[in-house]
């Protein structure tokens, strides 16, 4: 039964039901794909004995009748979300060596369930990246072809799901950190409004942006996936009392008649000829299903991207100074005094990018720059936001593209922070707005996956799922796997 891991979460959950394996088997199948891919780096920890414990106490319970659907299930969780008794190292040496007394709600909600923890998830060093390089742990390599990038910051959740390990996989989305991956792994990846996944336990980045998701093979296993983790946690004070709704239900709704927005800003020179007919083969498919397809404007679209690298940058300097050698991670031996305690500390326990960014949030913090960056840089986040509920007004759901292109060579953009910021040029204007926003495999370019965009109103993402499964009924994009699995 090796190639259990090959079956997507849905068949996953039929072979239990019907006791064509059982948990333990299926969670074994996944520990040995792990094993076997390992060149990958997608996993820091592996949590081998403590999945099949929870494995056999699912098999356990499906013998009593007592097991719910998704008893048993393989998961496995970025290393940004606390897990007790697990190491929870932010891809930092930072953290390297800190265990977490407690779990994060996202990781208490997928244990209430059923699902099996296989282990801890690379990333970016505390989310902070758009090619998974920037780990101390060494960078992740995307499955489609191992000199390339998966994607950041949660490289290692798509290059886990596109390689078979793990059916379902947590991840975290600052400015496009879910999406990109997603689209540069031929996975699926979901981006939930602000506030409709909990973030307590979630170690935070940018406060006001940072928001808890999932990456899947399919639209309909990401809804299974976020019916788990939705809903509101006291815990969060930013957590939405939104009810959640029967997101699996609604996937066979109709498209007929959908109101579907073309952005003119995503559809402009900046894009490939080559991702340009991909996007096209996309809107053939939706206008068959019977979706309308528009044209729709965001003006301010263009400031996304300077906007979100003041105010990220700006809540990072914020939430990173708990980080000191004092309360919260890496302590240099032999500080000569306390000034020599913090620069050391924070000086080997960060990576380059993450202190870059510090400096340029604390200078974008200073008195005298304040007004001029951090201030302006909401302004412009308020009109972002009122250009995409203006759209919204004349169409249900935006389309566009994911990334300008396809995943790019490890090294390729290291020396250069610009152009790697520019990967999120079609991703962060929906994190500044607080926006669901999904991406889902548009077939291949030259060997390597694409993704198309769908954005929708806030706590819409029922919709995003439902256009999204209609597609997969109709292609087969998210069915394509990389060789050699």
């Amino acid at each position: 039964m090796s190639d259990l891991n090959a079956l997507s979460l849905v068949a996953q959950m039929d072979g239990l039901a019907t006791g064509a394996f059982s948990a333990t088997e299926l969670v074994q199948a996944h520990l040995d794909a792990v094993d076997r891919h390992d060149a990958l780096n997608a996993f820091i920890t592996v949590t081998a004995d403590l999945a099949l414990d929870t494995a056999a106490q699912a098999d356990a319970a499906r013998v009593r009748g007592e097991a719910s659907p998704l008893a048993g299930i393989p998961i496995a969780h970025k290393d940004l979300f606390c897990t007790e008794g697990v190491l929870t190292t932010c891809g930092s040496r930072m953290l390297e060596n800190f265990v977490a007394p407690y779990d994060a709600e996202v990781v208490r909600r997928c244990q209430a369930a059923g699902f099996s923890m296989l282990g801890k998830l690379n990333l970016d060093e505390f989310a902070m990246g758009s090619s998974n390089e920037n780990s101390a742990f060494g960078p992740v390599r995307n499955p489609w072809d191992r000199s390339r990038v998966p994607g950041g910051s949660s490289g290692g959740s798509a290059a886990a799901v596109a390689a078979r390990l793990t059916p379902l996989a947590t991840a975290t989305d600052t400015g496009g950190s879910i999406r990109q991956p997603a689209a540069f792994t031929g996975t699926c990846g979901l981006k939930p409004t602000y506030g409709r996944v909990s973030r307590w336990g979630m170690v935070a980045y940018a406060s006001s942006l940072d928001q808890g998701g999932l990456i899947a093979r399919s639209a309909e296993d990401l809804a299974i996936g976020l019916a788990v983790i939705a809903g509101h946690d006291a815990k969060d004070s930013t957590s939405s009392r939104e009810v959640v709704p029967n997101y699996r239900a609604a996937l066979n709704s109709p498209c007929q008649g959908l109101r579907i927005g073309l952005p003119s800003a995503f559809f402009d020179a900046r894009m490939s000829d080559a991702m340009r007919q991909a996007l096209e083969t996309v809107k053939q498919t939706l206008t068959a299903l019977g979706a309308e397809l528009i044209e729709v404007e965001l003006p301010h679209l263009t400031h996304a991207i300077p906007a979100y690298y003041v105010i990220a940058p700006a809540e990072a300097s914020s939430n990173l100074s708990r980080f000191d050698g004092v309360r919260f991670g890496h302590r240099v031996a032999d500080p000569q005094d306390l000034t020599d305690l913090y620069t050391r500390s924070r000086g080997e326990g960060f990576g380059s990018e993450v202190k870059r960014r510090i400096l340029i949030g604390t200078y974008a913090l200073s008195e005298g720059y304040y007004d001029a960056y951090y201030k302006k840089a909401q302004q412009i986040r308020r009109l972002i936001k009122q250009d995409f509920l203006q759209a919204f007004t004349q169409c249900d759901l935006l389309l566009g593209p994911t990334t300008p292109g396809t995943a790019f060579a490890i090294g390729a953009k290291q020396d250069d922070p610009v152009a790697m910021y520019l990967e999120d040029i079609y991703t962060v204007a929906t994190n500044l707005a607080g926006l669901p926003g999904g991406s889902f495999p548009a077939g291949l370019l030259d060997g390597l996956p694409v993704g198309y965009q769908l954005m929708a109103p806030h706590f819409a993402e029922a919709r995003i799922l439902q256009v999204a499964h209609h597609v997969q009924q109709v292609t087969a994009w998210h069915q394509l796997q990389p060789e050699g699995l």
